[in-house]
């Protein structure tokens, strides 16, 4: 039986192509859904680009027939309907008749009092409240969700094998290892089982037979590979956990090998620190200089609306948003060991001529949209607060020489239309992997190397 899906304002303002991914069922839009995308087409955000293209792809179908009897959406026999009545359908008394989500879900019931099978699809969670208190299904848009949190791929896993394979894998001259010989350990169950793997897969090695004997190594795609950048200390920095030596290894990596790089974890874990330690020994150091560029980019609930309104230059608007990257390069450019003051004034000197000399840049990441990025190292910071199409255009403005790393904890979204399983980092993570152009990591908890109390709120907030 067909259904009739009546959508929220959200949904298409966030997904303009929802119209599209309900395949066969009937495609509800009540008048005042159209009132609110007019209210947000002039605005210069995502948002407002979104609300445009809604509006012209109504416009489109406006072409084919009466939307207010239904047109055709797609070759599943979909169909696309404006909703105008139900204006007499009875409410809550205190309900506001004004307010634009009072008047969706009173079109909601009165489609189910006329034997129709409407469901609502809403973003806000509040709205599905108000929705059950009407005994109205309701539900969230789900299309461009991915995994629980708990269930998103690490780009990591803890094998098992014997002590003689470990010995094997570090004496052997092609340096691999056959999969085969791996296994996984189940602590519930106590059995073991052959180990499946995915590319660029970075894999924590143990001795069956003895607990202290530990290897690491990375599924290529075919075989375990040994890591070959862990004796690397880049910019003066020395990995201190197993989850630092994986990040130290993927970003190494030319951009031709490992173009694209996602590392999630909770903060403290280094994840920005490391990235900017190993871009500036890329840029610095090495010769001929691997990348021409070094741009840091971080999104944010307030930026891609409000950045316009502060005042001053785009680099002076987003000053406040960078002061996390000016401590970790005040950082690298110091040590945590300098106490004199004429140390610590040339420390922030130097971090203040990196930025007026364009050794690093910063920029908004609404303003990449159309770029073509060659030779650069491109970190995009906080990108939980992105959404899916926003990472979507970040990663397509790679050319050539370019290195992109995504960065962020999924477990601190600011975002009020963004969650674990919505945002553009975690959405990215899931769609790339087993991509050979993708290296994934998660940093845990236990690897907090901020400070002894950064560790423990970590684990226990």
């Amino acid at each position: 039986m067909s259904k009739c899906y009546v959508l929220d304002t959200n949904v298409l303002l966030h997904s303009p192509n929802a119209l599209f991914a309900f395949n066969e069922h009937m495609i509800i839009l009540p008048e005042v859904v159209i009132e609110e995308l007019d209210r947000f087409k002039k605005e210069s955000s995502e948002r407002g680009a979104h609300s445009r293209h809604v509006s012209r792809l109504i416009d489109k179908f406006r072409l084919q027939g009466n939307l207010l009897e239904g047109v055709t959406l797609n070759e599943f026999g979909g169909i696309l309907r404006l909703e105008a009545n139900h204006t007499c359908t009875e409410m809550p008394v205190h309900w506001d008749k004004e307010k634009g989500d009072n008047r969706i879900l009173q079109i909601c019931k009165g489609l189910m009092e006329n034997g129709h099978q409407a469901i609502l699809v809403s973003r806000d969670t509040n709205m599905r409240v108000k929705a059950a208190i009407l005994e109205i299904p309701a539900e969230d848009f789900r299309n461009d969700k991915v995994a629980t949190i708990d269930q998103q791929y690490t780009g990591r896993q803890t094998v098992y094998t014997t002590s003689a394979v470990i010995n094997n894998f570090y004496s052997d001259d092609i340096n691999c290892l056959d999969p085969a010989k791996l296994f996984t350990y189940d602590e519930n169950s106590g059995i073991m089982a052959p180990a499946n793997f995915i590319t660029n897969q970075f894999l924590l090695i143990k001795s069956s037979d003895n607990d202290r004997h530990t290897a690491l190594g990375r599924f290529d795609g075919q075989k375990i590979v040994q890591l070959r950048y862990r004796s690397r200390n880049p910019f003066g920095v020395i990995p201190r956990n197993v989850g630092q030596i994986f990040m130290q290894e993927c970003l190494m990596m030319s951009a031709e090998e490992a173009p694209l790089v996602i590392i999630k974890g909770p903060a403290g874990t280094a994840k920005t620190f490391y990235s900017l330690a190993v871009g500036l020994y890329k840029h610095m150091d090495c010769r001929p200089r691997e990348y021409h560029h070094i741009l840091i980019c971080r999104p944010h609930c307030m930026l891609d609306e409000g950045l316009g309104y502060l005042p001053g230059t785009e680099a002076e608007k987003l000053e406040p948003y960078m002061r996390s990257i000016k401590d970790n390069l005040f950082t690298l450019m110091s040590g945590n060991s300098i106490t004199d003051d004429k140390d610590v004034a040339q420390a922030e000197d130097t971090v203040s001529m990196m930025f007026e000399k364009g050794i690093i840049q910063t920029e908004a990441l609404a303003y990449q949209r159309g770029r073509s990025l060659q030779r650069y190292w491109v970190m995009f910071d906080e990108m939980q607060n992105s959404t899916p199409r926003q990472a979507k255009a970040v990663l397509t403005r790679s050319g050539q020489g370019t290195k992109i790393i995504l960065l962020g904890d999924p477990a601190q979204i600011d975002n009020p239309l963004l969650d674990s399983q919505s945002n553009g980092l975690c959405y990215a993570g899931e769609k790339m992997i087993g991509s050979k152009l993708c290296y994934q990591l998660t940093m845990l908890s236990e690897e907090c190397e901020r400070s002894p109390l950064a560790a423990e709120a970590a684990m226990r907030l």
